[in-house]
């Protein structure tokens, strides 16, 4: 196991990098952890934590090219605001960084997508699916993905993992889940809600580290590989449950809100290709 490459996780301080640090070592990999400079996230210390600024102008990549030849890129500035500029700003770094690290002779990236490639879409989303983003966070995740296999040598394989509805570890991100947990830190009783008729693909955070971490073995798969659990649930019955899990004081007040036009009634990811990479990892 520890002959086996060394992996360099980049985002490793946000709110995905920690459990995919921790699905990766549970795994028996070495794993350099990289964390923007200052981050105070806490990093598994089973890995090395590396600061440094990798979309810098002047960042150079050998420094994660000496470190490890398989790359889990995860970095992504304001990934929770869907229209910041910095999408668009940065999105050349990224390009730039991830041919370079080829270039050194990476063999293998795991690269972090999202369902908000997609844009509006009913039913299952698998590779196929044609994407048409409504967000610049979308737009420049979908461009990062488009121009990779067009510039990336052979010798370099390239997976796409596609996330979708994230939850779990709620303390540290912005989802509905987070926003009930502050509500009730403020001493609210009722949550203005949605019809919560939506459905969605939710996956814990902690099962995404492990499916991403798996995908760095499943040397073979390149492409779009949907990370989700691949069953559509209604945003109020997830609500719901997750209130009378966490014991929550809080009442949830229908219709509070409309439900957005944008908004697709019922979408989700074809997970058959990442159960088949952890069936075979369990054989």
């Amino acid at each position: 196991m520890s002959a086996r490459p060394t992996v360099v996780v980049t985002g490793a301080g946000g709110y995905i990098g920690p459990h995919v640090v921790r699905g990766l070592l549970d795994r028996g990999r070495n794993v350099v952890a990289v964390v923007r400079p200052g981050n105070e996230t806490v990093i598994d210390p089973r890995a090395v934590r590396l600061e440094a600024d990798i979309l810098a102008h002047d960042f150079d990549p050998a420094v994660l090219s000496d470190a490890g030849t398989v790359v889990v890129h995860l970095a992504w500035k304001d990934g929770f605001t869907h229209n910041s500029p910095a999408h668009m700003s940065q999105l050349s770094a990224h390009y730039v960084l991830l041919n370079a690290l080829a270039a050194r002779g990476v063999s293998r990236i795991v690269a972090l997508g999202t369902m908000h490639e997609i844009g509006y879409w009913e039913g299952a989303v698998d590779a196929e699916t044609p994407t048409t983003p409504l967000s610049l966070y979308g737009i420049a995740k979908d461009a990062l993905r488009k121009s990779l296999p067009l510039a990336l040598p052979e010798t370099t394989s390239l997976a796409w993992a596609r996330c979708f509805y994230i939850y779990g570890d709620d303390r540290r991100n912005r989802s509905i889940f987070a926003r009930l947990l502050n509500a009730v830190d403020e001493g609210q009783t009722t949550f203005p809600f949605t019809t919560g008729k939506n459905k969605y693909d939710f996956i814990r955070v902690e099962d995404l580290g492990r499916q991403i971490a798996a995908l760095t073995d499943a040397e073979h798969v390149s492409g779009i590989v949907n990370c989700s659990s691949g069953e559509p649930v209604s945003l109020a019955a997830k609500v719901e449950e997750f209130i009378a899990e966490n014991a929550l004081p809080i009442t949830l007040e229908y219709g509070a809100f409309p439900d957005r036009p944008y908004d697709s009634p019922a979408t989700w990811g074809d997970a058959q290709r990442i159960q088949e990479i952890l069936r075979a990892d369990r054989a």
